[in-house]
């Protein structure tokens, strides 16, 4: 048997196949009871919600300046102490995997985006 008469023969037949089962989907849909229209009630609350303070911008910067207190000296990069020196065998990827001590200094990240 020529490859061109097999491969009619297998389309025809996945041609009928795909028709009955076709058939068999639509006359299900048609015969199943329609879903009724889902109806949302929204309820309003009952007492209205309490406005935030207004702030000026100032009084929103002193807020923010409390709060970081003296945390704000502490994320500068004056603070780091050596470059990322990544020695032995250091596993990342696996689930056990974690990521070295040690801080990426700034020439390494900009060696890392102008080699691209």
């Amino acid at each position: 048997m020529k490859s061109t008469t097999f491969k009619k023969l297998i389309k025809e037949a996945v041609r009928e196949v795909i028709q009955e089962e076709l058939k068999d989907i639509l006359l299900e849909a048609v015969r199943s009871p329609q879903p009724q229209p889902v109806v949302e009630h929204i309820q309003t609350p009952a007492m209205p919600l309490p406005k935030s303070p207004s702030m000026s911008p100032q009084d929103r910067r002193q807020a923010y300046q409390n709060i970081l207190g003296d945390m704000q000296s502490a994320f500068t990069t004056q603070n780091v102490e050596q470059p990322l020196q990544l020695t032995g065998n250091i596993d990342t990827a696996s689930p056990q995997g974690k990521l070295p001590d040690g801080n990426v200094s700034m020439d390494q990240i900009m060696g890392l985006m102008n080699s691209k």
